[in-house]
């Protein structure tokens, strides 16, 4: 018998009629032998409707109040689902997030989890329930409710898989895999049957949106299999889990290509070049919690350097106010911007053992008049920002040069 933890998102569970078809679905799993929890969101809307709520009294609302309110949506779903399963002739429970002991710590909208009592969770799976637990939330030491952020809901199914030692987490989404790239970029991009933690990762961090980053790294942490499957369309999904050593030695090198929009680019021109410069750019960016990401500085003749940055778009103009104040007080030549700049980035383990990945990357993009304007490098990916115009181009080109297209059938 396994043990099986599936999560449904808010369009998965969006209608009555949606929530009896999920009904459905996990009794047929649990009719195939296995041990059933479900893990779901808000119905699609619902979170939203309760924030509007919120800001038509306060436009910053006190943290604990708004998790009070936002976690609500959540303890509607798990009432429904459970009723839809009673109602086909199968048993079930829901619980809260608090109900199932899932401790936070008190960071009100960005709890993290830091353990779970199971105990309860297995009583009534071992008497024949269905478990279905409400996603995003928890509870703290003080017993206040906690919400845990955005992709609340896949960590806590990833959390509630780990707590069990469950044999495998699905997430239940709107598209049946992860794919190479985005179809809607590439059409012809191809659904990858298995893919690694570590891949996932950086897909997740460079701008893929099947998974939230936190979920992937709350699963290679403690090892919990994770699938990612369409809600309605029957298939083999894609399995994320560890490098497998008996992978053939003809996989492609590269599995996916990865981009990301909201991206903006921050410049620094003629700052003394002395100990500390670094510090003294970004430390105040870091103070004002904007998130760097790529870093470039360039040692000029005369003493000085320039120094480019990339943040997130969204903190784009919050980070340039503050540059402009540091380049007042270092004396630098000049301040510049560009909020119209895209990521593009190749992820693959294959990298690590084959060389001439980049310059097969840098070769494709120059053929196509794509100026390279920055250059990041790990063992598992190489990412380059190129003008915004130029993003599906990219892809598709790069896509192409290195075989991920799916292949015709025979």
């Amino acid at each position: 018998m396994a043990l099986i933890v599936q999560k449904y998102g808010g369009t998965s569970v969006g209608s009555i009629e949606k929530i009896e078809g999920v009904a459905k679905k996990v009794i047929a799993c649990q009719q195939q032998g296995n041990q059933v929890v479900v893990v779901v969101s808000a119905m699609s809307g619902e979170t939203n409707r309760l924030i509007e709520l919120a800001n038509q009294i306060n436009e910053v609302p006190p943290a604990r109040e708004y998790d009070v309110l936002v976690s609500t949506g959540e303890q509607v779903t798990i009432a429904l689902l459970s009723m839809a399963i009673l109602n086909q002739g199968s048993k079930a429970r829901s619980y809260t997030g608090g109900q199932v002991h899932i401790r936070t710590d008190n960071s009100h909208t960005k709890a993290r989890i830091l353990d779970i009592d199971e105990a309860k969770v297995r009583k009534d799976l071992d008497e024949g329930n269905i478990i279905v637990i409400a996603g995003f939330q928890g509870m703290d030491e003080d017993g206040n409710i906690t919400t845990l952020g955005r992709g609340g809901s896949d960590t806590t199914a990833v959390a509630m898989a780990a707590a069990l030692k469950a044999d495998e987490c699905q997430i239940y989404t709107d598209v049946d895999g992860v794919y190479t790239t985005d179809p809607r970029v590439v059409p012809t991009a191809r659904r990858l049957d298995k893919v690694t933690f570590e891949e996932m990762l950086e897909m997740a961090s460079l701008g893929s949106k099947v998974l939230q980053i936190r979920a992937v790294e709350f699963a290679g942490k403690y090892g919990v299999p994770l699938r990612v499957l369409h809600s309605v369309e029957e298939g083999p999904g894609t399995l994320i889990t560890y490098e497998n050593e008996g992978d053939s030695m003809e996989d492609a090198v590269i599995s996916g290509i990865a981009f990301n929009k909201d991206e903006a680019e921050l410049t620094i021109s003629g700052v003394p070049d002395h100990p500390g410069i670094a510090y003294q750019i970004l430390g105040p960016i870091g103070k004002a919690n904007v998130e760097v990401d790529m870093i470039i500085q360039n040692v000029g003749a005369d003493g000085c350097t320039d120094f480019t940055f990339t943040v997130h778009r969204n903190e784009y103009q919050k980070a340039l106010e503050i540059l402009k104040k540091t380049a007042k007080d270092l004396g630098a030549r000049e301040v510049s911007g560009d909020d119209t700049i895209v990521k593009v980035s190749l992820v693959g383990v294959g990298m690590r053992s084959h060389a001439g990945i980049a310059s097969t990357m840098f070769e494709v993009l120059a053929k196509e008049n794509i100026n390279i304007r920055m250059i990041s490098t790990s063992e598992i990916k190489i990412s380059v920002v190129v003008d915004e115009k130029y993003m599906e181009l990219a892809v598709r080109t790069l896509h192409n040069a290195f075989g991920l297209e799916e292949k015709p059938a025979a």
